[in-house]
């Protein structure tokens, strides 16, 4: 019995009216939708690729004749002819961090605006031919440029080289004397933590720091300690996080015991919550034994129990300035150096006031 025959006639059975349907809609050229539209096909063509040179009202008729005859455009033609494909990828090493996640939701907005849209490519392990790999796969799905998340010391120690030639953002990294770094102002954003709680009268700040491997985390460290140093306070023994609320609260066991503290810095809002329910479980008061200051201002740290005082990042400007930058440097056709860094501020909340008299 042949392939696709009638089991009873031997004859070829009738095309489904869904499948013909379908290859009706397929063959539906761009010259149809002109002729449905009462246009040109250049009119087509123009929005189609989104050009602003469009009267409004035409644009409108253009997009209902698509919808009616069920057009498609063919992205992947375009992007031959034009040597565009519109994507922008972006490697990371983790999504496990708000601030990561916090990021690329706003580098998606920000590429979607400029009509571009984002292809994710997480890499298991931040090495060499990992991110080599990395790189070698968003070439074959065709990218125009690549913004790198890449929170750890790799490009910073120059144990990773990017491949020249590509249009290159890299958030949160200090290797601006290679590529083009964007990030938030971490040092800043720390002496302002720091220098509240000093001026609230604090005589020293106790710090949960970020893991060892990052820069964020480092940057925040080192502020801490150079703001205490030139007010000339002790700097006591930073204890060590890994951003979660599990290390926060571990830390702050330790920290409830230590009769001098009456004022902490923990370099995320995540190691901060811990950090206030492990001083309450202790029932040391905050904030009238004890202050607590974080860092991110993530949505639910208003909800803390205090209200957390906490430093704003500004993701949703970081992604912006990610793509802005990508952006600029395909239409320049140059690669840029150079740093820049987005403003942090900070956030009064209930988790912070005077110590406690002696």
């Amino acid at each position: 019995m042949g392939r696709g025959t009638d089991t009873e006639s031997g004859a070829t059975p009738a095309p489904d009216p869904d499948v013909r349907r379908s290859r009706r809609q397929k063959r539906v050229s761009m010259a149809d939708v002109a002729r449905l539209a009462g246009v040109s096909s250049q009119t087509v063509s123009r929005v189609s690729n989104g050009h602003p040179g469009v009267v409004e009202s035409t644009r409108q008729q253009v997009l209902t004749a698509m919808k009616e005859s069920g057009y498609r455009p063919n992205s992947a033609a375009r992007a031959l002819k034009s040597g565009e494909f519109r994507t922008i990828g972006v490697i990371l090493f983790t999504l496990s961090t708000t601030g990561n996640v916090r990021t690329l939701e706003a580098i998606a907005g920000s590429a979607a605006e400029q009509g571009y849209a984002i292809t994710l490519l997480p890499v298991a392990a931040p090495t060499q031919d990992q991110v080599r790999g990395a790189f070698t796969r968003l070439g074959e799905l065709a990218v125009d440029a690549i913004i790198v998340i890449m929170e750890v010391h790799l490009l910073d120690a120059g144990t990773v080289t990017l491949p020249p030639n590509v249009s290159v953002v890299v958030m949160d990294s200090d290797a601006g004397d290679r590529y083009s770094v964007v990030d938030t102002d971490q040092a800043g954003g720390a002496r302002d933590a720091v220098q509240h709680l000093l001026d609230l009268g604090h005589r020293t700040v106790w710090h949960v720091t970020g893991p060892d491997e990052s820069f964020s985390a480092q940057r925040r460290t080192d502020a801490w300690r150079a703001t205490l140093t030139e007010a000339g306070r002790e700097v006591p023994p930073p204890l060590r996080g890994d951003w979660t609320a599990e290390s926060g609260y571990r830390a702050g066991l330790r920290l409830a015991d230590e009769p001098g503290c009456t004022a902490v810095f923990a370099a995320n809002d995540q190691m901060a919550l811990g950090l206030l329910r492990a001083f309450h479980e202790r029932g040391r008061a905050v904030p009238r034994e004890i202050s607590v200051v974080g860092f991110d201002d993530i949505p639910d740290s208003g909800s803390f129990t205090p209200p957390l005082t906490t430093i704003h990042q500004d993701f949703a400007e970081v992604g912006r300035r990610c793509v802005e930058g990508v952006l600029r440097q395909l239409r320049t056709d140059t690669m840029e150096r150079g740093t820049t860094l987005v403003p942090t501020w900070m956030v009064p909340r209930e988790s912070t006031a005077p110590p406690p008299r002696d």
